[in-house]
């Protein structure tokens, strides 16, 4: 071995020296953090929590660990919290503390700290949280202006599930063109036909952007971000859909700025255009056409996405039980009748739909982990001492899924929210989009549309599986930021 050998073997055994030291030292300098297990140099936990499958894994440490440990997503250390009590302390008991967004990797490229749910500048958040409650409210989220829309949507619906002529199909196309329209008409003011080829676009852009997040390429990306930077794959595809869906926004933005009237606001758009034109003199204002951007298409993503696939995802769930079907047909015939238009105080006299609704909501399971928190200060929780700003997961399936809160906590049953006299009872544990300041603000438009929606199809509609019902998972197909549904088919016979 010549000189030259013996120097280059020489420079890489002191850089990997260098490369474990400071590896080693960013542990150590967390060693009072909950146990978890040992993680690699570098790798961090990637051999404990594999990739593709991270909630599966993260409720098998659990059993291990407890409700609180700890785990490396390569060098950043990440507490993870599950269980009712475990989550509620994060989310509710001691929310304030954990207000900061944690990172997410797959999203921070394209968005950068701007908009409403990913930020985690706290005075941002503030500030677009108090402006974006109202100005929802005021163009639809809750209002009986709204009911009526729903209500006209879902007869549209109606019509187009008829014109399949009890073909069969996977039917979440069709749901998530319909929810489309309601968050189209809240943003934008404006409704699309079904057969809109921009539409088409939008949700095709939305559903694969979820997919590749959720998938172990995206798993991937959170782990070791700089790494994956470099390494060609369907994860970079996420931010070519994220831009597609941008310039999509803008064009609907420019098009609300040609017709603005800021005496006359329309949408959601116009009321921020408006609050724009009022801060133009601050250049350290938080509205500008960046944090409109980002709000506008953060709101659109969780509007749509989150109905539609728990739509799917009943049909699916109806097909497997159909005994629980024919008892919400009847309720429905009994209250509501074939004639009229459900309407949302029929909720309160039905008691049996209303804890099938609940169910399904906590079956699906839709966000498992929920986004990330980050401590704002040093904190305790279950006895261990959290340093400020590191990141916090709560995992809510282990909430939805909690044997302490649930009589049937891991199969479908609406029992779970039926008390001895069959009447509905509440359950504290039901928090499907987390809870607190920081859950989902559309959360009151989607227990509207998903009531209007189902059972204004199930009013219209029997239901037939393409499949013995023996055949039908429902396993989600992808498990990691979101559950999806495996791909089905149904038919939908007129009653």
């Amino acid at each position: 071995m010549d000189l030259q050998q013996i120097q280059t073997l020489g420079l890489i055994f002191c850089v990997s020296c260098l490369i474990l030291y400071l590896s080693l030292k960013r542990f150590w300098r967390y060693e009072n953090l909950p146990p978890g297990p040992t993680p690699i140099p570098l790798l961090g936990n990637v051999l404990d929590i594999g990739v593709g499958g991270i909630v599966k894994s993260l409720l098998k440490l659990r059993e291990k660990y407890g409700d609180v440990f700890t785990i490396y997503l390569g060098s950043r250390p990440v507490v993870v919290v599950t269980g009712y009590k475990s989550v509620k302390e994060v989310f509710l008991d001691n929310g304030d503390d954990y207000l900061n967004r944690g990172d997410i990797p797959c999203w921070q490229p394209f968005y950068k700290n701007s908009g409403l749910v990913f930020t985690s500048n706290m005075e941002r958040w503030r500030t677009l949280r108090r402006f974006t409650m109202p100005a929802l409210r005021d163009f639809g989220f809750g209002k009986r202006s709204t009911e009526d829309r729903i209500q006209e949507e879902t007869s549209s619906l109606v019509a187009e599930l008829k014109n399949t002529k009890e073909s069969f199909f996977d039917p979440r196309h069709c749901f998530s063109r319909a929810i489309c329209n309601i968050i189209f008409s809240i943003m934008f003011g404006n409704h699309h036909e079904y057969e809109d080829e921009d539409i088409d676009n939008v949700l095709s852009y939305v559903n694969e952007s979820l997919m590749n997040v959720s998938s172990a390429w995206g798993q991937m990306y959170d782990m070791f971000p700089r790494l994956m930077k470099m390494i060609p794959g369907r994860h970079h595809r996420t931010y070519i859909l994220l831009k597609k869906l941008s310039q999509f926004v803008e064009t609907r933005i420019q098009m609300n700025l040609e017709s603005f009237d800021p005496d006359n606001p329309r949408d959601y758009v116009d009321a921020f255009l408006i609050k724009m034109e009022k801060e133009k003199v601050n250049p350290d204002s938080e509205f500008n056409m960046k944090n409109l951007l980002a709000n506008t298409l953060q709101i659109f993503f969780a509007g749509v996405d989150t109905v539609s696939t728990t739509l799917a995802y009943a049909v699916l769930i109806f097909l497997k039980h159909p005994d629980v079907l024919a008892k919400v047909h009847d309720e429905i015939d009994r209250v509501i009748g074939r004639h009229r238009s459900p309407a949302l105080q029929d909720r309160n006299s039905m008691p049996y739909t209303d804890a099938v609704l609940h169910e399904i909501q906590r079956f699906s399971d839709l966000a498992p982990l929920s986004l990330p928190r980050k401590t704002i200060k040093e904190v305790k929780l279950k006895g261990y001492t959290l340093p400020k700003d590191i990141d916090v997961f709560p995992v809510l399936t282990s909430v939805l899924k909690d044997p302490s809160c649930f009589k049937y906590p891991t199969e479908f049953n609406p029992e779970n929210f039926l008390n001895e006299k069959g009447e509905f009872q509440k359950n504290n544990a039901f928090m499907p989009l987390a809870a607190g300041k920081r859950n989902c603000l559309g959360e009151p438009l989607v227990r509207m549309e998903l009531f209007l929606f189902l059972i204004t199809i199930l009013q219209n509609f029997n239901l037939k599986s393409s499949v013995p019902r023996e055949e039908l998972d429902l396993t989600p197909d992808v498990s990691g930021l979101v559950h999806f549904p495996k791909p089905y088919k149904v038919a939908f016979v007129p009653r």
